[in-house]
């Protein structure tokens, strides 16, 4: 990555989930996205996944946030695979990069898609292949895929934690067919959400979250490869999930009235600004 930070950090975050470390985002010039720093070599990154509360790594329903959590990330799955059947490729070959227990992989699979999937974490990865007929593999799998061999690769909320931004964003090019599409969705940090809860964000989730993005950084990004951003959508439920957690890492306990209404604010906010908590960008060649 190219060192081309601003001089003094604009935030200093806190890990709430598992290290209790304090963290500082810079701003990268180039790109325009927050950097978390220091970040942890790749050795010790995954010491800060474990967590029993990092549910994209679970089926769990052990309270009634994970349950509810379950609920929306149903109807999640049926937006997403709208979203996918709408560029209706021939051979409908998927990768899901991140795939987690692999319930996205799963409902495409069911409906005709020809399924990869790549996730790191091996519990995870057990889970997702009992559902996928095992196809889903680790990350160094990745690189064993040949060129120009998917329609469609998504990265649900998983760029943020990829630790070489760039040449990641050259793979997923390399395996794409030329008409492919590339679908990204990241936390918004210029969303209202964002601004109102500051260090206290959930979103940030730092270490976990290498990189902060907002829509001119992923604009940016992708045109080094000759991409571009043609459609930007809102992931309206995320607003009231990470306001939730937002509010229980700002007061110590989760205030669901507090959470629901800035969750709602930020979301009718973004009708004007276009500036959701979470933003998928559909990008193609350019």
């Amino acid at each position: 990555m190219t060192k081309t930070n601003s001089i003094s950090p604009l935030l200093k975050v806190k890990d709430h989930s598992v290290s209790g470390e304090n963290f500082d985002l810079f701003e990268n010039l180039e790109y325009g996205f927050l950097e978390t720093t220091p970040q942890p070599s790749l050795e010790t990154l995954q010491d800060y996944y474990k967590s029993e509360d990092y549910i994209s790594h679970t089926d769990a329903k052990r309270n009634l946030f994970e349950s509810i959590y379950h609920l929306v990330r149903k109807i999640s799955l049926k937006q997403k695979l709208k979203l996918i059947n709408g560029f209706s490729p021939k051979e409908k070959k998927l990768l899901d990069i991140g795939c987690g227990t692999g319930d996205f992989l799963q409902t495409a699979q069911q409906n005709s898609w020809i399924v990869s999937g790549i996730e790191p974490n091996e519990d995870a990865r057990v889970i997702a292949n009992k559902k996928t007929n095992h196809s889903v593999f680790e990350t160094e799998e990745l690189l064993k895929f040949d060129s120009e061999s998917f329609d469609v690769l998504t990265l649900w909320h998983v760029l943020e934690h990829l630790p070489k931004l760039e040449e990641h964003i050259q793979i997923f090019k390399k395996l794409l067919k030329p008409n492919g599409t590339l679908i990204i969705a990241v936390p918004n940090y210029k969303s209202y959400d964002a601004e109102y809860y500051k260090e206290f964000w959930a979103a940030y989730d730092v270490p976990r979250h290498l990189w902060h993005f907002n829509k001119i950084a992923i604009s940016r990004l992708v045109s080094k490869v000759s991409m571009k951003v043609v459609k930007t959508k809102p992931m309206y439920f995320d607003a009231f999930y990470v306001s939730l957690l937002s509010e229980k890492h700002k007061k110590g306990k989760m205030n669901i009235f507090n959470g629901f209404w800035i969750g709602l604010l930020s979301n009718l906010k973004s009708l004007t600004t276009k500036e959701a908590s979470s933003l998928i960008y559909v990008i193609k060649n350019n």
